[in-house]
């Protein structure tokens, strides 16, 4: 595989999972209140699931596809920064990948069975035992605290390796400061309510990183410098 076409294999797989994340949380958000409807009691939030299991399933599938994407990523940003930073960060990136995966999926593999036995008196309870210990084992540590931290990793990873010399500078700024605000998140089970917004915040801002991303790898040729690329439209 030639440099131009890896740049375009990543540039292709970052902007799916940003695509997919961005339709996910957004769809999520509309039709189940996610994330704020963690925040109400566990009846409450099964009940919701409930009433549209099937849309809500699917779109946690989508997000569980975005998330496993960061693998390919990592991997294939790893061989265009090349040097000491390349086994780091498709290392980092499969890590988070897998993570993610693990926290997400519970959603479409998990809380369907707990949401139906929580529909029969005898098991009610049980169902609200196992599922605020999936939430908080698989969603919480797993997928959003070591998730976060991951992410946040990875992306100043690839900032460090490739600023100035393959991405433009006012990316690698917006790639540092999606990685700062994301790493705010392993604050949240703390308590620390701010952290949840900033979290989300840097979220949207790594979305639009991973487009910015995306369209500087697709632009760029073999022959030339990628952080020129965007300077030389201008032109």
């Amino acid at each position: 595989m030639n440099l131009q076409t890896t740049r375009r294999i990543a540039a292709a797989a970052m902007a799916g999972a940003a695509t997919l994340a961005i339709a996910g949380f957004t769809a999520l958000g509309s039709i189940f209140d996610y994330p704020q409807i963690l925040k109400e009691p566990v009846d409450d939030i099964l009940a919701s699931y409930r009433e549209n299991q099937a849309a809500i399933s699917g779109w946690f599938l989508a997000l569980v596809v975005s998330a496993a994407l960061l693998a390919p990523v990592g991997i294939l940003l790893g061989r265009i920064a090349g040097g000491r930073l390349r086994p780091w960060i498709s290392g980092v990136a499969i890590a988070a990948a897998i993570v993610q995966v693990i926290g997400l999926s519970r959603w479409v593999l998990l809380v369907p069975g707990i949401s139906a036995n929580a529909t029969v008196p005898a098991l009610t309870a049980d169902a609200h035992r196992t599922f605020e210990q999936v939430h908080f084992w698989l969603g919480t540590i797993v997928g959003e605290t070591i998730g976060y931290t991951l992410t946040a990793t990875f992306t100043v990873l690839v900032v460090v390796a490739l600023y100035g010399s393959v991405i433009p500078k006012v990316v690698g700024y917006l790639g540092f400061g999606a990685a700062v605000l994301i790493a705010t998140g392993v604050l949240i089970p703390l308590g620390l309510g701010a952290a949840s917004l900033t979290n989300f915040v840097g979220y949207v801002i790594w979305c639009v990183w991973l487009i910015a991303m995306a369209v500087v790898l697709w632009r760029s040729k073999a022959d030339a410098p990628t952080a020129t690329v965007l300077s030389s439209a201008r032109a």
